[in-house]
């Protein structure tokens, strides 16, 4: 399986606002949205990092409950294939290839559609992949029944899901392109 990390090419690969402390997180998105007004990480709402951080917080317990192996406090995030539209995200667009052979797949989490509208209560249609995360093992099937969802919705016209999201919770595999990534967010 194919993973693409998508990321702004003058800040490097891997590199999570989650990471930060909120005082600085927020300093970032604050930052982004004065130099970068019409990116689409500046058009984030204003509790965005309360929001993710609870998410992650669902993400984190969900994988344990598995028996997924967590060696980060907070993910790296991937996608499932290349997601086009994620080029729109950044200024600078740059992404990353990874073959999941090179991973541990006891490190990866997903879930089918953005892990935000997934666990956010807020979409009511009764798709089985709502309010679920899977596991590496899981989700070729999730993924055979329902096809990838940047390619029957790439524009979100049927629903909020447009890729499957995968969260990494290791930096292992990750090392060479880690090392390159520029200091701060």
């Amino acid at each position: 399986m194919l993973l693409y990390h998508y990321y702004e090419k003058e800040i490097g690969p891997f590199r999570s606002i989650s990471e930060l402390p909120d005082a600085q997180a927020e300093e970032v998105l604050q930052r982004i949205r004065r130099e970068k007004p019409d990116i689409f990480l500046a058009k984030r709402p204003e509790d965005y990092l309360q929001k993710r951080r609870r998410f992650e917080g669902i993400l984190k317990a969900e994988f344990l409950k598995k028996g997924g192996l967590i060696e980060r406090e907070t993910p790296h995030y991937l996608v499932v294939e290349a997601v086009p539209f994620f080029e729109k995200w950044y200024e600078h667009p740059a992404y990353i290839t990874i073959d999941t052979k090179r991973l541990d797949p006891r490190t990866l989490s997903f879930t089918y559609g953005d892990s935000h509208p997934t666990f956010s209560g807020n979409v009511k249609d009764g798709k089985e992949y709502r309010n679920r995360l899977y596991t590496y093992d899981e989700i070729p099937e999730i993924i055979d029944r329902y096809g990838l969802p940047q390619i029957w919705n790439p524009d979100f016209k049927f629903g909020p899901e447009c890729y499957v999201e995968v969260q990494m919770w290791s930096d292992r595999g990750l090392e060479e392109w880690i090392s390159q990534s520029i200091t701060g967010v």
